[in-house]
């Protein structure tokens, strides 16, 4: 009976995977808790082709420990030919009455947050996408080390519609 249960999950996981077209490239890493500025989540794509365009997003898990209603992050793409681009980025994360946005039924909120819309792989080889928090508390110059209530940091590469 069990195998029969353990072998049903494995196909509904299957399917579920299975069923995401767009999806050229997702990875989930887990920051220390709390996540240390210096904390690094590191992701390598491999250009999936030169021409066409795709949609870039970092993906967010934080619980009930994140009391902000924002997130700022430094991302950094190193192309395989040497150029680097990077972005800080700002990222909305709770309503105005302090309900998360995201996704989850459970105190795990999942966030999918816009990174690069329409970007092409203009140079064949590994990319390199490091992303990193820079959060600060209002009115203080020195940034937060420590930042409480992020599980997990993703990346993800989707085709458009128009691929």
């Amino acid at each position: 009976m069990r195998s029969s249960v353990i072998l049903m999950l494995f196909f509904l996981s299957a399917l579920v995977v299975s069923c995401d077209a767009n999806g050229v490239f997702d990875e989930y890493q887990s920051v220390s808790n709390p996540w240390n500025k210096e904390d690094i989540a590191q992701f390598k794509v491999q250009a999936p082709d030169t021409i066409s365009a795709y949609n870039l997003f970092v993906n967010l898990r934080n619980n009930q420990e994140y009391k902000y209603n924002n997130l700022f992050l430094i991302v950094e793409m190193n192309f395989p030919h040497g150029k680097t681009v990077k972005d800080t980025l700002e990222y909305k994360m709770a309503k105005p009455n302090g309900e998360f946005l995201g996704t989850g039924f459970s105190s795990i909120k999942e966030n999918k947050l816009w990174y690069k819309e329409g970007f092409v792989f203009s140079e064949t080889g590994e990319y390199q996408v490091n992303i990193q928090h820079a959060m600060r508390e209002n009115g203080k110059v020195k940034g937060i080390v420590n930042l409480e209530g992020v599980t997990d940091v993703g990346f993800r590469v989707e085709k458009t519609s128009k691929n």
